[in-house]
Parts: C-alpha cells; structure tokens; sequence
C-alpha cells in the first residue's frame, strides 16, 4: 500500500471522525452502508475471560530469528514477511514446524536459510535442518503443504520473491528441492499458495497467488506520507495474475490457467488465498484477498474451470464497495447455518471485515463486520494473519488477529501506532465478537495468562494447533526479526473437545489427508442439541499450512455425539456416538461399503 492511499484513508477517518463529533452521532459510514441500525457507541465493560496462554519461551526450541529485509524497511518487499507450515516430515503423527525464512535485498537469493523443526512433545522442538539435508535459502513467502507425488509424505511449496521451490519429502526423512522438471518454479513474486484436489482425479494441484513486478536493482521512487519519505508501491507496479496448475499424479505441473479460467480475471496484487466448497455444490471454489484491490472469488464449474464471481457475490469489497489491503484469510461458520463465511484483517485506518454468507441458495456475502463487534476496534491495527478456532471449549469458535504496521516507528508514531503491534484476541459470546483486553500498562511485567495480548510484535504469520497433545489450541506466531513464539493454551479444559483427522488410502491418492472435506459435529438431541461445522480447507491466514486437523469444543454433558464427514466427491460418512476428549482419526470407507 502507497503512503498516498494510506493518507487518503486516514484523512477519511479523521473526516468522519469530525462528523460524528460535530453531529452528536454514532453513526459511522459503514453502519448505513451494510444496512444495519446504527446504534450509539457505548462503553462496555472488558471481558472476563478464562481463555488465556502462557509464553513457552526459549525452552521451546524455536529459536530461529525471521529474516525479511531490514528495519525500518527500505522497499516494499520488507514489509510482507515471511510464512511458516506444519508438516509431518518424519511420519509419527505429530506436526513439525518449517520456516522458509526471508532475505534481504542486498542479497536476496542468499539468505540465512529455511529452518525445520522435529516436534519433540512437550512443547519442545529440535532442530533438524542440516540433518535431513535442506538448503532452501531463497526468500520465502506462503507455503503449501501436500503429498504431490503419492507416496504417502507430504511435501512442500514455497512461494518466493524470486524462483518458487517445490521441495519433496524422502525416505530419511530428508527434504530436497525436485522443482527442475517438475513444471513449477515460477519467477513472479509468488506469495499465497495452496494443494487441492481441484478435478477429484486424487492428487493435489496447486493454486499460486503472485504478487506484482519489483526490481530490486530499480525500485520505484518513495512515496511521500505525512511529509516523511516511505517506499513506493503497490500502487503503480504492474499486477502479476495468479496461476494454477494440475498434477498429473506424479508431481509433474501442467499449467492450466489459461484454459481453466483463471486468466480471464484481471491481475491484481494478490497476496493470500483460501481454498473451500464455498456453496457445497461439490466444486472447490478459491478465495484471493488482493492487496487495496478488490478480491477475487473463483466459483468452481467442474472438470477445472472456474469463473470470478466476486463482485457478484459480495465477496470483492466490504460493504461500502470499497476494496481494502486484504492481507490475513480465516474461515468459519459464525452464524451456525452450516456455510462458510469468511473474516479479512486489513490496513490500519480501516476495519476489519467479516463477511456473512446470507441463508439463501445462491452464493452471497453480506458485510456483518458491524453487528458482530469486529469494526472500530480493529482501526488503530494493521492486521496479518487471522485465524478462528474454539480456544475455550465452549462450542462455538473465537477469533485472533496478529497486527504489525509496514511504516518504520518514524512514520508509523505520526499516526498514533507503532512498526510492533500488540495481538487482538476476540471470544465469541452469543451473538457477537468481544475483545479480550491485555493487562493494564502497569501490569506489562505480568507473566499471566493474558500478558502475550499487551506485548508489541512487528507478527506476519500464525497458526494454531494443538502442539502438546493435551487437547486444546495452542498458537505458534511469526514475527520479522524475531524468534517465533509459541503460546500454550492454558484456559481450556482439557477433554472437552475433539481433534478429526481424515486418511483416504486408496491406492495412488495424493489427497489422502482429505483436503476440501467437511466435518460437522452433532451433539446432544431436541432442544440442546448443537451442530458446529469446519472445513479441511487449503490456505489461509498469511503465508501459512496449518496442520490437516479440525478441531471442536465440546461442552461438557451434551451427548451423544455423531461426526459426519462429507468427502470432497461428496459421499457422506457418519460415525455416531464419538467420545470426545480424543483425535479420531476418520478412515474413508469405499462406497459399496
């Protein structure tokens, strides 16, 4: 994002701002733009909340320190971050940790290196890198996790400024670059990317957002903000158009985005993707969030084809039809109808936004940023990577947002803000979103459960997970220039809650992790009866893989409980009367069974 843009916007704020003071009113500009009643701003009390995570620290092992540019950035590729992955390389059911890790633009072909990490347990990682022989050292953006070549391990796709790898899982295990001959390894700036099975033939193709054309050798003339110098861009660089290729099973790419559609949407400066059965037509559908562009939403037709229905389904822009620097993608139902709804964190200066599909038979998204408490809060934060997931077992899923500004502190101090920023953790209660205050200041010595929400970050990326076994989300954050921090979960029960995993062994299947499944929990009967639904969804939050585990809360004394898993060629599997408190691992019975 230009300073320009930025100005503009924030000098709308303060505009807007004015007039809310002048006129004695709380309503804002998004209000009436969404068609919700506009309320008075009140001052509601902080939550309580026994949702809380504790810093591991240095014990956990984790202690490469993020390369991306230098501080304060120089140029727009030092902004961006990198992203980070799960991934179970040496096949004992726990997930380990990758980090493509960055560069600088010194040097950007020769940074200090991806780094991997072996889940030990117990919140204790060791690092594998040099053991398993890898010698990635390009700058790393998003990352895409699947088993390409069906052989049972899951191997990787780094997207990068600069030639992209695609990085194969051996016996060893040992982890070795195979993109020469594999048809990939664009050129582009490549930043989001994500594995599905896109033609249900079995094996995993691969969806690749890019970015735009930047020479580190020319770069374009800084832009000008609040009479301090800044880099230029996006704005003026020519927009690179995403790609997608098919698999032919073996781990050989064949680009198809011409012939499938793709290229008839207009190139944007695209930077994450999210991939889901958007409308449960059977079809995966593939989510874009463009960078102050409006976002692409390519609608599934079967036999790799698609069409960009974005504008059309309300899925480009926010409510106001303005588009917005959409960085972080996180997926969930909200509203407890069974259909995917989707949450953007963006620029500061502007919200958030939360988009509701709305209970009709066509796809359509409707802004509710609004009415589920997710606006005006989020305008001082520049948001990452975002993600949602039950945190305290209580059957409905919570929120967390990771923010950094992309302004060095000289620039980012004139606007009331800071390169570091401090996470935001919403609880979902009833009908909406509340904040989770951090400690008050002079509490910011405080190693409570709430300290890590008052501490600044220049965060990029995050993923949760249950690291330690024990049954409930922990989160893994990445920050530039800093070790990654790992946060264990300590104010779920333990118990109350179940981890699905899906295994399709037919012979030759690459998908065998079952992405683009849905899962969805019963519980309970009559009037106490809960439904809750997740996705095995590809991408999402920034540059991140998470692990391939949907995870529920499950209140305690609300059974029986059923899980039915709805395979991405849409047969159904119902498994009834599941004891929580446990990862069930789900294996696809043939049809005829």
């Amino acid at each position: 994002m230009t300073g320009a843009l930025a100005r503009s916007r924030f000098m709308a704020w303060v505009l807007g701002l004015l007039l809310v003071v002048s006129t004695g009113c709380g309503k804002t500009e998004r209000d009436s733009a969404v068609g919700e009643t506009a309320q008075p701003l009140q001052t509601s009390t902080p939550v309580v909340s026994k949702i809380g995570f504790r810093a591991v620290g240095a014990r956990s092992g984790l202690d490469v320190v993020v390369t991306a540019g230098i501080d304060p950035p120089r140029e727009l590729p030092e902004v961006k971050g990198t992203g980070l992955a799960l991934v179970d390389i040496d096949l004992d059911g726990a997930f380990d940790v990758f980090v493509p890790n960055g560069a600088t633009l010194d040097s950007p072909e020769r940074g200090p290196g991806a780094r991997v990490y072996r889940n030990a347990g117990g919140l204790r990682f060791e690092d594998i890198t040099q053991a398993i022989g890898l010698t990635f050292d390009r700058w790393g953006q998003g990352v895409a996790v699947g088993d390409v070549d069906a052989d049972g391990r899951d191997d990787l796709y780094v997207a990068v400024f600069g030639r992209d790898a695609l990085i194969a899982n051996r016996p060893g295990p040992k982890l070795i670059e195979v993109t020469e001959g594999s048809g990939l390894g664009s050129t582009a700036w490549g930043t989001g990317c994500a594995f599905a099975d896109f033609d249900l033939d079995g094996d995993l193709d691969l969806f690749l957002v890019q970015y735009l054309e930047f020479d580190p050798a020319a770069p374009p003339p800084p832009a000008s903000f609040l009479g301090v110098d800044t880099f230029g861009g996006p704005f003026g660089l020519p927009a690179v158009g995403d790609r997608l290729y098919a698999n032919d099973g073996s781990g050989r790419f064949e680009d198809v985005t011409e012939t499938s559609g793709i290229a008839r949407a207009q190139a944007r400066h695209g930077l994450g993707v999210a991939v889901v059965d958007f409308d449960g037509d059977g079809q995966l559908d593939i989510f874009v969030g463009n960078d102050s562009m409006p976002n692409h939403l390519f609608r599934g037709q079967g036999g790799l084809q698609f069409a960009n229905v974005a504008t059309d389904t309300g899925a480009a822009t926010n409510g106001d039809g303005a588009a917005q620097a959409t960085m972080g993608i996180a997926l969930a139902d909200v509203n407890g109808d069974g259909r995917v709804d989707i949450f953007t964190s963006n620029f500061s200066d502007d919200t958030n936004t939360l988009l509701v599909q709305a209970d009709a038979a066509d796809l359509r998204f409707r802004d509710q940023t609004r009415s589920f408490g997710l606006g005006l809060v989020s305008r001082p934060f520049l948001g990452w990577a975002a993600a949602f997931g039950d945190l305290d077992h209580d059957g409905d899923e919570d929120l967390v947002v990771v923010n950094g500004h992309v302004y060095g502190d000289p620039v980012a101090r004139r606007l009331g803000s800071s390169r570091a920023q401090m996470p935001l953790l919403f609880e979902r209660l009833a009908t909406r979103f509340e904040r989770v205050e951090p400690p008050p200041s002079s509490a910011a010595a405080d190693t409570g459960t709430q300290a890590w929400l008052g501490a600044l970050h220049p965060d990029r990326s995050l993923v949760l997970h249950d690291f330690d076994d024990d049954g409930d989300l922990d989160l893994l954050v990445l920050a530039i220039g800093e070790s990654l921090r790992l946060l264990e979960n300590v104010g779920a029960a333990p118990g109350d809650s179940l981890a699905v995993e899906l295994h399709d062994g037919r012979a030759g299947w690459g998908n065998h992790r079952g992405l683009g499944s849905r899962v969805e929990l019963t519980s309970g009967a009559g009037e106490t009866r809960m439904r809750a639904t997740r996705w095995m969804a590809s991408g999402g939050s920034y540059f991140a893989a998470g692990a391939p585990v949907v995870h529920f809360g499950v209140p305690a004394g609300n059974g029986p409980h059923t899980v039915t898993v709805r395979w991405p060629d849409g047969q159904l599997q119902v498994l009834e009367n599941v004891q929580p408190g446990r990862r069930l691992k789900v294996t696809r019975v043939p049809a005829d069974e």
